[in-house]
């Protein structure tokens, strides 16, 4: 067999150099679409982030007024709270099918069952009931627009002013042991509605 020589492909342009020029390019696209991203979404992330505390905070007060921690405030007030402020995620799955056989059970056992159905349930299952039967009105309109936001700060403002007065003061609301989780749990309340209307106005 004869030897086989291989011929060396020559270009007149450097491929390393190509690379490094669009790797370059890349970095740039990267930045301004990152800064564009951060421009446009960082408020509504924060509106989103602080959504998700507002609602986990009035389901956390709702479960502490349940426990041995009950508080004299009107605490079913929380069940709206909740309604306007809930995250889509969980409001869509929980308005969905999955709610409607939660709502159905509650809705027998309550009807049929009334000696079985514990009292800490009452609450929740106003809750599920309240998201399946909503009308699409109250969804898509007042849930998200600033209607809701306002009725969301109204809730906040009322069951702080509640628990600062029934606490005897708003310095003994956090000196209390009972009283701190409960005063920190209503501020957190207060925070997306603020923070959602600023928002809008700016």
């Amino acid at each position: 067999m004869g030897r086989v020589d291989y011929l060396a492909m020559k270009t007149d342009v450097d491929t390393a150099a190509l690379v490094n020029s669009d790797v370059e390019e890349l970095k740039i696209a990267a930045k301004k679409l990152l800064t564009d991203v951060s421009n446009l979404g960082g408020l509504a992330f924060g509106v989103s982030f602080v959504k998700w505390i507002a609602s986990f905070s009035a389901i956390y007060l709702l479960i502490l007024d349940r426990t041995n921690w009950r508080t004299k405030m009107l605490t079913s007030l929380l069940i709206p709270y909740i309604f306007l402020t809930l995250p889509g995620v969980i409001f869509n799955f929980l308005s969905g099918d999955v709610g409607k056989w939660i709502a159905f059970v509650a809705v027998v056992l309550r009807l049929f069952f009334p000696k079985h159905f514990p009292d800490w349930l009452e609450m929740p299952g106003s809750l599920i009931l309240l998201l399946v039967v909503s009308p699409n009105f109250l969804v898509h309109h007042i849930r998200g627009g600033w209607i809701g936001s306002v009725i969301s700060l109204f809730i906040g403002c009322y069951l702080l002013q509640e628990h600062i007065r029934v606490s005897g003061g708003f310095r003994n609301s956090f000196t209390q042991p009972r009283g701190v989780s409960n005063t920190l749990g209503i501020i957190l309340l207060l925070v997306y509605p603020v923070w959602a209307l600023i928002i809008r106005v700016s």
